[in-house]
């Protein structure tokens, strides 16, 4: 299992957390970004630098992950794919998106991005606070016990 990264938009709390988890663990951790990140020197952390351009980033994630690996992000429709092909995501506030709430998922997104297009200012996600990293840091680590227990 390794855990890819839908890096440009992660906020660095969560890298940051996922730097020491991976190193602990000794889990690979793949981070997929259309610009350079500078990530920690280890052979578990890699870089994949994309092009820019709309889904460049979440069509690399696909084309690598496997069954069964962990995809970090909260982009929606790049969460149904990783579901389509049996991957698990975990979003930055701690919430996973899965087969049985990705769908209301993808119906909220959808209704918001019509509306917007029609000039209606929806707001966006809440400031990325303490509660949320704490919440993320705890189900990845549940997770990860879990998952890693069961090889």
């Amino acid at each position: 299992m390794k855990i890819l990264v839908d890096a440009d938009a992660c906020p660095l709390a969560v890298k940051q957390i996922l730097y020491k988890t991976v190193k602990r663990l000794k889990v690979e951790l793949v981070l997929v970004a259309n610009q350079f990140l500078r990530v920690p020197s280890s052979p578990l952390i890699k870089s994949l630098i994309v092009s820019a351009g709309a889904d460049v980033a979440d069509d690399k994630i696909v084309e690598i992950m496997e069954k069964g690996d962990l995809v970090i992000s909260a982009d929606i429709p790049l969460a149904d794919r990783v579901i389509k092909k049996e991957g698990f995501v975990l979003d930055p506030r701690g919430k996973f998106l899965t087969d049985v709430n990705i769908g209301e998922r993808l119906a909220s997104r959808n209704l918001f991005e019509e509306l917007r297009s029609v000039g209606v200012e929806t707001g966006g996600p809440n400031s990325y606070n303490s509660k949320d990293k704490q919440e993320f840091a705890n189900q990845l680590d549940k997770f990860l016990t879990r998952t890693l227990n069961q090889k």
